[in-house]
């Protein structure tokens, strides 16, 4: 879903934004103007809202929203907010972690007032951060991940270049549609880059097959500049939110790619070792390249029950094109 969103937003500013471009109209710069993609105040209220009637969902949670780096080069450190509408302008803090809350004003409501940051807005992705207490260092839990994401979307905090057609991601976005159907993919971000992620619950575990990492494996270079994961593509993940036969308290541990190789993983034999030995002895592979210069390599093969997703066979290598470890695993079920 969000994939066809990004592709058809790109052809209409492609054939719209030349036309417009071809007017030679005039353009008056205003000091107090928004941004195109500043945050709507009332939106962030809504989401403030949802949080508060899904709070079952987390129980002994809070709420917060957090600032992300969206382009190459963006500074978060020192960022200032501000809720400014006709006649209202009301500071916001950011804690040092680019984290901040929102306090309730009628009056800016009233007014449809925007937060607008220190930086153009579209250098930056906004996420909701829900968290409760005692969940391990490192490991997130599945019912606060489920409350971010209704959050999230009912914020408006899907990010998109082109306002001009804001009306095309609201046709197809709603908590419930993004939230609560396995086609939703909203997209989280971890701490660090992503390796592997693991659910538990109870005696229950699955790890993540590669489709819920990395935005799916599916980003071009023409499509990646349309996605919040721009350049957080390495540490984002899709969790399944969705699915309840995973409970709240389900918990999500996180792998990273700098971490030396663990018990689940597998031993990688002296001749394919690298890229070059890798694509000679298996073939080509579906890659998926960071900027960090790390690339994860993806071989499926059949699985050992037919109802079952194929099994995969993923290797990590190190911007040297040396492999730094692999797994070979029958993922979890997911589309």
């Amino acid at each position: 879903m969000r994939t066809l969103i990004l592709l058809t937003t790109a052809l209409l500013m492609a054939t719209v934004i030349p036309h417009a471009a071809a007017q030679n109209a005039p353009s008056v710069t205003v000091a107090a103007t928004r941004d195109p993609v500043d945050k709507s105040y009332r939106k962030m209220l809504a989401g403030m809202d949802i949080f508060e009637r899904h709070h079952a969902l987390a129980p002994q949670a809070t709420l917060r929203f957090q600032l992300l780096p969206r382009l190459p080069g963006t500074q978060l450190d020192g960022i200032t907010l501000r809720v400014a509408g006709n006649s209202v302008s009301l500071p916001v803090a950011v804690a040092p972690d680019h984290t901040f809350t929102l306090e309730r004003n009628a009056q800016a409501a009233r007014e449809d007032a925007a937060l607008i940051a220190s930086r153009k807005t579209s250098t930056l992705t906004w996420r909701a951060q829900v968290r409760s207490p005692n969940v391990p260092a490192g490991m997130r839990r599945l019912g606060d991940l489920r409350l971010e994401c209704l959050v999230g979307v009912e914020a408006g905090l899907l990010s998109n270049n082109a306002q001009m057609f804001a009306w095309l991601g609201e046709l197809f976005t709603s908590p419930e549609r993004v939230c609560l159907q396995a086609d939703g993919n909203y997209l989280f971000f971890a701490e660090r880059p992503v390796y592997a992620v693991t659910l538990r619950d109870g005696a229950r575990h699955a790890t993540l097959p590669f489709s819920a990492l990395y935005a799916g494996g599916t980003q071009t270079p023409a499509t990646l500049p349309y996605c919040d994961c721009q350049v957080l593509l390495d540490r984002s993940y899709y969790a399944p939110v969705w699915d309840r036969g995973w409970s709240d308290d389900t918990l999500l541990s996180f792998e990273d790619m700098d971490s030396p190789p663990g018990p689940d993983d597998t031993a990688i034999a002296a001749d394919h070792g690298t890229t070059e030995q890798m694509r000679a002895r298996l073939g080509p592979a579906k890659v998926v390249s960071f900027d960090s210069g790390y690339q994860m390599w993806r071989y499926t093969y059949p699985a050992r029950r037919a109802d079952a997703p194929p099994a995969e066979f993923t290797i990590l290598f190190g911007p040297d094109g040396v492999a730094r470890k692999a797994r070979l695993q029958e993922p979890v079920k997911t589309p």
